[in-house]
């Protein structure tokens, strides 16, 4: 394991300094780091290296940072390394089980600053704190989108029982330049590119699905971490690019049963450039065609009550793809099997959240970070 570090020099405090990591899966060199300085010095980075142990990655000075690569991993998680994919971004999620701080912030490294309409550099990282510090309207949807937003209320027939809201889980940002596609999507459209900016914040409804892209993600790890796991992608599995849908689609089935909200909307990153199609087209094959069977599987899933912690309705969800996802293909009895062995490697690096996360949404708390 890597690490360096510096003083930042940045004058005012940044919200939760020392309360936020943020992590990066990379297979080169971190040069895009230079343009998210001014937002990013101040915080802790947790920098997951993929591929080739071997090669060394360049961290431009001045980030305090610690870098793993598989090698760590293997050696930090022993046998239970099995279930952080390789060759994809999923090896991500490591980082979310050895963060010691309260909440993530992920991004890739494709990923640039992007300018609001007025021409101001966004702030990505700022917007999706103050997004996962105030509530979420999961149970009923108000029609002025975030009514806790500057210049927003709750409208008239917003019933005055629900306008705590809950707490918020996630906060989901979108991006500007190349737009999240699947392959078929990129192949027909090559030449589109996103410059709608849409200044708004909304919750995603109690019940409602949604394909959540991991490239520009924050959540509340104490709340949610346990669920944010990214599957078996990538190497010597049969699909890949379904990592984040995967987290996104359990996460929610989750945070519905548990009365956790989750927001998508700003902040926008500049995506700089577009995957290859056909390479993509390889890699979702089997995922365009299992969504199918998957998306009416999580629709319809349900926790029960004895399930008051995200571990406890990780693992149950993870009984149920077992059950009835294990006939579509014998990957998802694998796949199953790595939830488990996520859950208990959450546990094991996480003793103190082993009983966390209640239905409250009141969680005990983690060991300070470092």
């Amino acid at each position: 394991m890597a690490s360096g570090s510096s003083s930042p020099s940045v004058p005012m405090t940044p919200l939760l300094k020392d309360e936020l990591d943020i992590v990066i899966p990379t297979i080169r060199n971190l040069d895009f780091l230079e343009m998210w300085r001014p937002f990013f010095e101040p915080y802790h980075l947790i920098i997951v290296q993929d591929g080739d142990p071997s090669k060394t990655i360049n961290v431009p000075e001045g980030f305090d940072y610690e870098l793993y690569n598989r090698n760590d991993i293997n050696r930090i998680l022993g046998p239970k390394a099995s279930c952080i994919s390789f060759k994809d971004s999923a090896c991500r999620c490591f980082g979310y089980v050895i963060s010691k701080k309260k909440y993530i912030y992920t991004i890739d490294d494709d990923c640039f600053v992007a300018k609001d309409p007025s021409g101001k550099e966004i702030n990505a990282l700022e917007q999706h704190i103050k997004n996962l510090l105030c509530p979420s309207t999961p149970f009923f949807f108000n029609t002025l989108y975030d009514p806790y937003r500057d210049g927003a209320d709750f409208v008239r027939g917003y019933p005055f029982s629900l306008r705590e809201g809950a707490p918020t889980a996630v906060s989901h940002g979108l991006w500007l330049n190349i737009p999240d596609y699947d392959a078929p999507t990129q192949l027909v459209k090559p030449l589109e590119r996103n410059s709608r900016y849409v200044d708004a914040v909304l919750t995603v409804p109690k019940g409602t699905l949604f394909p959540m892209c991991g490239m520009n993600l924050a959540f509340d790890r104490e709340l949610i971490g346990a669920a944010m796991y990214f599957g078996l992608m990538g190497d010597g599995q049969p699909i890949g690019r379904y990592d984040d849908m995967w987290a996104g689609w359990c996460m929610k089935v989750i945070c519905d049963h548990l009365g956790l909200g989750v927001k998508t909307g700003l902040p926008y990153i500049w995506h700089s450039k577009a995957s290859n199609p056909f390479v993509n087209l390889k890699k979702e094959y089997k995922g365009i065609y299992w969504q199918e069977e998957l998306i009416p599987f999580f629709q319809t899933a349900t926790l029960p009550k004895e399930c008051t912690t995200v571990q406890k309705c990780y693992l149950e969800l993870a009984k149920q793809v077992k059950a009835k996802l294990g006939k579509v293909d014998e990957y998802f009895n694998k796949l199953a099997d790595a939830m488990v062995t996520w859950i208990e490697a959450w546990d094991e690096l996480n003793p103190s959240e082993k009983a966390a996360t209640a239905a409250a949404g009141k969680p005990n708390g983690t060991a300070k970070g470092k």
